[in-house]
């Protein structure tokens, strides 16, 4: 299965009806971590849950393999990336996105900046890097 580059976030939820509608949860981290925004509109795409769960390879861009939790993170540490700041964090810390929407956040940038940096650390559903040029 091939999951295009504009994927925003992957998560499995669950499907439950209220009245007349059915809903699908999405989980805070989404919206915490940048990705989604309350009160936005986006296209959603349904994958049965067999269906995903036996797909070995969900990205053969190097993204990597599906687990039960999601695609893994498409940096590791120690890795150099050319990033854009996109975006401020609450914290005032630059923002950029990497493949499907992953964030890095990047202390002591500004929105705009061009900048190489090394990622320091990485969770499930952002990382960190640090400067390491910024003459890019």
């Amino acid at each position: 299965m091939e999951i295009s580059e504009k994927l925003l976030c992957l998560f499995s939820a669950d499907i439950r009806e209220e009245d007349d509608e059915y809903v699908i949860e999405v989980p805070r981290r989404e919206v915490d971590t940048g990705s989604l925004e309350p009160g936005e509109t986006y296209r959603v795409a349904l994958i049965a849950r067999d269906d995903f769960e036996n797909d070995a390879d969900v990205d053969d861009r190097g993204g990597g393999s599906a687990h039960e939790d999601g695609p893994q993170p498409p940096v590791e540490p120690g890795e150099m990336r050319y990033v854009e700041i996109e975006d401020l964090g609450k914290q005032g810390d630059g923002i950029a996105r990497v493949e499907r929407g992953y964030v890095i956040i990047v202390p002591d940038t500004e929105v705009g900046e061009r900048v190489k940096i090394e990622v320091t650390e990485v969770k499930s559903n952002f990382a960190v890097g640090e400067v390491i040029d910024d003459d890019v």
